[in-house]
């Protein structure tokens, strides 16, 4: 059973080490003549990276944390290091997707919702109080700071419900209402209209994720020095 158990540790610890290398957290070419952009999100974030890399390609240095940014707790734990001690002109941030996804009694992920001891990871009133920290740390850096709406969850999603996105972007956006200057942008809106997803799934397609990609590289294009 030792033997077992540690055999799942280090597969787990392979598959996890295996994913953080392939995630595209720095460009393969940093210009110190431009200015830098930091991306802040979960796996929706990761896939939209590439090709908000490439269309501000000669314009801005685009980087992401090495991780899946998760919930709003992971956030306010690990946002220094994210920031570091680079500068950054424009921020692009997003929490949601796993603040609002259920678990089971025992943390187990993504449990049925319907479970009466299943439990939202981050519910609404903490996640509301970890954004407003979160934001008291960004405009600390002097960044122009944009707020990324949450994207939807369709039907079938396993450990979500329909429509939480839109609750959680709503608590989103009295947050940044508070907080003079910070952009929002739509992208829940966009996600509604003709993005391809996969099935019964909160991620999206390769032409799904460029999609996505063309406004958030817009809109910190239209924000950049």
């Amino acid at each position: 059973m030792l033997r077992l158990a540690l055999c799942i540790v280090v597969t787990a610890s392979f598959y996890s080490n295996l994913f953080a290398q392939k995630l595209p957290a720095q460009p393969e070419e940093i210009n110190p003549k431009l200015p830098n952009v930091l991306l802040i999100g979960d796996s929706i974030s990761i896939g939209y990276t590439r090709p908000v890399r490439k269309k501000l390609s000669g314009v801005a240095n685009v980087f992401r944390p090495n991780t899946n940014c998760g919930p709003t707790t992971k956030g306010v734990s690990e946002l220094d290091k994210w920031l570091g001690d680079r500068k950054w002109s424009v921020i692009h941030f997003n929490h949601g997707l796993h603040d609002l996804k259920y678990m089971g009694p025992n943390n187990e992920n993504l449990a049925d919702p319907k479970d009466s001891k299943s439990h939202q990871q981050v519910p609404p009133v903490e996640y509301e109080a970890n954004l407003a920290k979160i934001v008291e740390r960004l405009k600390k850096t002097g960044a122009v700071l944009i707020w990324c709406e949450t994207t939807p969850v369709p039907e079938g999603a396993k450990g979500r419900v329909v429509g939480d996105s839109r609750k959680y972007n709503e608590i989103a956006a009295k947050v940044m209402k508070k907080h003079e200057g910070i952009q929002i942008n739509p992208l829940w809106q966009l996600s509604t209209r003709n993005v391809p997803t996969r099935p019964a799934n909160v991620h999206y397609t390769a032409e799904g994720s460029d999609k996505l990609a063309s406004q958030v590289a817009s809109l910190i294009k239209k924000n950049l020095p």
